[in-house]
């Protein structure tokens, strides 16, 4: 619907059809924002409740790599909200995997550090979750190429 508004340097008014339906108090502080929860729709009230620690806890109950996974997730960004909806779609990547494997995916995903809700769902999606790590690879401590016979250094190129 068509609306006016009306804003002074401390408030802003809202009107339909010339009757006030709203009345808001400005933050002077810039980025920031204030919000009334009885002014949201019914759906935007259940998201008002989350936060880091609440994707945290849901995280929890699927294994402690999902928690430190959510939890790398949220801190990467100076917003942590714009992650809210990864963590919850992360989250709930166990209703088609299952808790132990998205656990597992959640372990092979965090070696990059740079975590990523569409990362864990290709772990998952190509079975990588059961294959094992590791350890001594992603250490950086092993080369990577197996040892035989063949094998020259890089004093052989010069």
């Amino acid at each position: 619907k068509s609306t006016q508004i009306h804003y002074t340097k401390s408030t802003i008014e809202v009107y339909h059809n010339h009757d006030r339906i709203a009345l808001h108090h400005r933050n002077p502080v810039t980025g920031a924002y204030i919000t009334q929860k009885d002014h949201l729709s019914s759906s935007h009230q259940a998201y008002s409740g989350w936060n880091a620690d609440y994707f945290k806890q849901m995280a929890s109950k699927h294994g402690s790599f999902v928690e430190d996974f959510v939890a790398g997730m949220i801190a990467q960004h100076d917003y942590p909200e714009i992650n809210y909806k990864r963590a919850m779609g992360l989250i709930q990547l166990h209703k088609y995997y299952g808790s132990d494997r998205l656990n597992n995916a959640c372990e092979r995903a965090a070696y990059g550090k740079f975590f990523s809700y569409q990362r864990v769902k290709n772990i998952l999606e190509n079975n990588l979750d059961g294959v094992p790590l590791d350890h001594d690879q992603l250490d950086g401590t092993k080369s990577h190429i197996p040892d035989h016979e063949n094998k020259r250094g890089a004093s052989a190129y010069q």
